[in-house]
């Protein structure tokens, strides 16, 4: 087994000891504009737990029975120190409290959201459930000079669904890093997802979804996401709270 090959198996095996999975949510305008949402006047943010993570290889994303289960692609940024009160025009600070990234695949079961949100209920089902969270290899911070100018996209069954650059973030890492600091204190290893952009929509047993990353137009190997959509065996079953 090469060194390279250890390195990897350690450092995902750490990921999914994350304190804490922090997601930013309407981070970009069409999709706020596509699940007609109101716009954020700041960040905002939610939690996945860290069993929610499924490393390359593990598996496919499983759907819980009465689910209608979607698909967010997003960067993730994987805190390397911690991170209190930062300030948001700390530039430097926030880039350098980024150890490395990695591509995230935000699961949801769109259902159980929308009915949290009309009812005033936590979004937690619909964002925790395990297998929602599928994950890339880890992508060297040197392989993304400016997280603010990459290309992220999604395919379905090698059809893309989302492609966009993340330069169309409504917030920048500094002011997300700052907001979420200043609410709970980040620890090395916690995961930070950026944001989906337009596109989003329902997946089905059988479906094979693959996401990446471009950076100056060619794809970052570590970056690549491919897993399937299987239909859970589990007496779950998601009904009206």
């Amino acid at each position: 087994m090469s060194l390279l090959f250890r390195r990897s198996i350690s450092s995902m095996a750490s990921l999914k000891k994350a304190s804490k999975v922090v997601c930013i949510g309407r981070n970009y305008a069409d999709h706020i504009t596509e699940l007609s949402s109101a716009r954020p006047k700041q960040p905002f943010f939610f939690l996945k737990p860290a069993s929610s993570i499924l490393a390359p290889g593990e598996g496919p994303v499983i759907r819980p029975k009465g689910v209608d289960l979607h698909y967010e692609v997003e960067l993730a940024l994987i805190i390397g120190k911690q991170v209190k009160d930062l300030e948001a025009d700390d530039e430097k600070g926030a880039m350098d409290a980024i150890e490395s990234y990695a591509m995230s695949i935000d699961m949801t079961a769109r259902n159980a959201q929308n009915e949290a949100k009309k009812k005033g209920l936590p979004w937690s089902i619909s964002k925790g459930f395990d297998t929602f969270l599928p994950v890339s290899q880890i992508i060297p911070k040197s392989a993304i000079p400016d997280p603010h100018n990459v290309e992220i996209y999604l395919t379905v069954n090698d059809k893309i669904r989302q492609n966009d650059s993340t330069n169309l973030m409504l917030f920048q890492i500094p002011r997300m890093l700052s907001d979420i600091s200043k609410v709970m204190t980040l620890e090395k290893g916690d995961i930070v997802i950026t944001g989906t952009p337009k596109g989003v929509g329902s997946v089905v047993p059988g479906d094979i979804m693959r996401a990446g990353i471009k950076v100056g137009g060619k794809d970052i190997q570590e970056g690549k996401i491919e897993v399937g959509v299987e239909e859970s065996t589990s007496t779950y079953q998601f009904a009206e709270t």
